[in-house]
């Protein structure tokens, strides 16, 4: 697990299951207000098959980007042929965001998956040129707004994406009657209703914390200003920043994005209603994310089945595709089967557990100081069903001499400062690796008292 989404979003599924609260998620013992609770559920649910552990926790990712290169597969070929299906799901998976995140234990594949199925129902009640039944068009309208509200209930509001697309396509083709086709406020009444299912006993549960800091700090907050070092609070940096998403696309949309300047030129030379149709959708996330000051390079991947379609239709070149899809399959594999494997030795939380995983009892408790990481609660509860407690080095030797087993990780250089007199039968466990969140070497040791 790389810290800190990761182990927050396991930890969160775990401890619902152990609560039985699923409407609320906790993350050692704590509310955990950043995100609805769609992608905890189905942690939950692959928990149930796998048990609870790293693979578990990324699986659903799996499933949600397979199911969206196979939604894309079917409105390839939908709006083309065959090849533009088949390549459109391939471009997708084997984007280098794809990659990354549809391992990882997040939500971010959960949001792609129903802003795309919005985006394709969309197209469907846009496009009806030809004669069409009642029932075929309701089922693509409720299909629209049960994934809008699915949206949501994986990440929140920018779910919603799919309806701003309506504006930008109106004022580009201006014969579609979008208020006719899209029966937009049953359609919206529809869309809350489902939210609300959750949203209501959620906001009575925490009295009305859940909106406040969900919407209020994650949403507005990240708008307004840079969260978690991810972006800056400076005007002038933010103006800098303001084509980050049009540069990192090129790494982000690899190794695709080699022809997203010939694409870009093509298209603005001639498009379809279907290439425009496709355009809005994706300048509408890219402009959203532009605007707000957090950022982070993987916010665009809403975007990633709408580019890949866009791709699959307009480039032809057999021989870049396949050399492409060649070279990303042989990067991934060796990414996976080397890089990361090799990596992994590097991360002192998942390395401390290994090595002290038969000395622990399900009665300890445990505290940290200075590295107080969300991976430490994700291996550490899977044997010790109690908290991470946040220690300073004044209060350490307090909580290890409490009765009861227990066990504290800090600093190797301040083991002997902090425990100047270590009793024989306590234990020491060091290690070193990289703190990937705050980027930087640490040397740690997890003392150890057995009773």
């Amino acid at each position: 697990m790389v810290d800190r989404d990761e182990p927050r979003f396991a930890e969160a599924s775990r401890e619902m299951i152990e609560s039985g609260d699923y409407i609320v998620p906790h993350f050692n013992n704590q509310l955990r207000l950043d995100k609805p609770p769609l992608a905890y559920w189905a942690q939950i649910a692959s928990y149930k098959i796998f048990g609870e552990n790293d693979f578990a926790a990324r699986f659903p990712s799996a499933i949600a980007a397979a199911l969206v290169a196979i939604s894309i597969l079917a409105w390839g070929k939908r709006i083309g042929d065959d090849r533009v299906g088949w390549w459109a799901a391939i471009i997708f998976a084997l984007a280098l965001q794809t990659f990354l995140h549809a391992k990882a234990a997040v939500a971010d594949m959960w949001l792609v998956l129903f802003v795309t199925l919005a985006h394709r129902a969309g197209w469907e009640l846009i496009e009806n040129r030809e004669a069409r039944s009642e029932n075929r068009k309701t089922k693509w309208w409720w299909l629209f707004y049960v994934s809008l509200a699915l949206g949501f209930l994986a990440k929140g509001p920018i779910a919603w994406t799919p309806l701003l697309t309506l504006a930008p396509l109106k004022y580009f083709s201006r014969d579609i009657e979008i208020a006719r086709r899209f029966k937009l406020i049953p359609g919206v009444l529809l869309m809350l209703a489902i939210v609300a299912l959750w949203g209501i006993p959620a906001l009575i549960q925490t009295h009305g914390e859940f909106f406040r800091i969900g919407i209020g700090r994650h949403v507005i907050g990240r708008s307004f200003s840079a969260m978690e070092s991810h972006g800056s609070n400076s005007l002038w940096i933010y103006l800098l920043l303001l084509p980050f998403y049009f540069i990192t696309i090129f790494a982000s949309f690899f190794p695709w994005s080699i022809r997203l300047p010939w694409l870009t030129q093509k298209l603005w030379r001639a498009r379809d209603k279907f290439d425009i149709y496709l355009l809005c959708g994706v300048g509408v996330i890219f402009v959203i994310f532009t605007l707000i000051k957090t950022k982070l390079p993987h916010y665009t991947l809403p975007a990633f089945p709408l580019l890949a379609l866009l791709a699959a239709r307009h480039i032809k070149s057999e021989r870049f595709l396949r050399s492409a899809a060649t070279f990303a399959v042989c990067l991934y594999l060796a990414l996976a089967f080397v890089a990361a494997p090799a990596a992994a030795r590097f991360f002192p939380a998942a390395r401390l557990y290994r090595q002290t995983q038969n000395d622990l009892c399900p009665e300890m408790e445990f505290g940290a100081i200075d590295f107080q990481e969300p991976s430490l609660v994700w291996y550490f509860r899977s044997r010790v069903k109690g908290w991470m407690t946040a220690l300073k080095p004044k209060n350490a030797t307090e909580f290890m001499e409490k009765p009861g087993p227990r066990f504290a990780i800090l600093p190797t250089a301040d083991v002997s400062k902090t425990f100047p007199d270590l009793p024989a039968t306590w234990k020491i466990y060091p290690t070193s690796g990289f703190n990937v969140a705050k980027g930087k070497h640490v040397d740690l040791a997890l003392v150890l008292k057995p009773e």
